[in-house]
């Protein structure tokens, strides 16, 4: 059976070795986070890092760290592919750091942990920034396969609308749970939408959630536009019970 490296092996990383099963073997290197996990090999970093294929699954804050330490031991026919939820700034590190023999492909897949489970439409952001190997039909053929919607994107397109879609929602979900959002006797279907929304999103870590903001450029204005929309309707509420 063809093996299949994943490096990082958190949440999102379990979620990877499950759909990756169909047709491999797979060899993980996490130092944190070995449990038992069917159809996973926990292997040294040596031997992760001479298969021909690589998932990276690691938080965005230590991606760059990552890419840097594995760059000089990486063989001459490997393809590295992140997961990352902003794709601006892991492909700046991956053309930077990697050698030119090494191949990469960017994608983010557009669930989770949470989502993945939830028998909705999967979807994928993938992007052939470097496919110095040919390996980006293979792959993205395989995870159409398995049910996922491609959707090919370059990185800057991606993190702008990411920024409007993704970005509002963990920001809105995270500012819900600030304000004490809970439920009551009288709750509408929209309310409980709101509650699953805080759920949804305050289920991954705040890491997770500050690092969409800090490494994605767009969404610190989305955010500025949500606060002065606020504002705005804060105003709005003001002027007319001043009538």
């Amino acid at each position: 059976m063809n093996t299949v490296g994943i490096m990082g092996f958190g949440r999102f990383g379990k979620i990877l070795a499950k759909i990756l099963q169909k047709g491999f073997q797979i060899r993980v290197f996490d130092p944190l986070d070995q449990i038992s996990f069917s159809g996973v090999e926990f292997v040294d970093l040596d031997t992760l890092l001479a298969e021909s294929v690589i998932f990276v699954a690691v938080p965005i804050r230590t991606f760059e760290t990552v890419i840097t330490g594995i760059a000089p031991k990486l063989g001459k026919n490997t393809t590295i592919i992140d997961v990352c939820s902003v794709k601006i700034h892991p492909v700046e590190v991956m053309k930077k750091h990697l050698p030119e023999s090494t191949g990469i492909i960017a994608t983010h897949p557009l669930f989770g942990p949470d989502s993945y489970t939830s028998g909705g439409t999967l979807k994928m952001i993938m992007n052939a920034t470097r496919d110095t190997h040919g390996q980006f039909n293979f792959w993205s053929q395989y995870f159409s396969g398995q049910g996922i919607k491609i959707i090919n994107l370059d990185p800057e397109t991606h993190d702008r609308l990411a920024a409007q879609t993704q970005g509002v929602t963990h920001f809105l979900g995270r500012t819900l749970k600030a304000y004490g959002i809970h439920k009551t006797a009288l709750d509408t279907q929209g309310f409980r939408d709101l509650l699953d929304l805080v759920d949804q999103t305050c289920n991954d870590t705040w890491e997770l959630y500050s690092d969409l903001q800090r490494y994605n450029p767009y969404t610190g204005t989305v955010v500025r536009k949500l606060g002065k929309a606020v504002q705005t309707m804060t105003d709005k509420l003001d002027a007319n019970n001043h009538k």
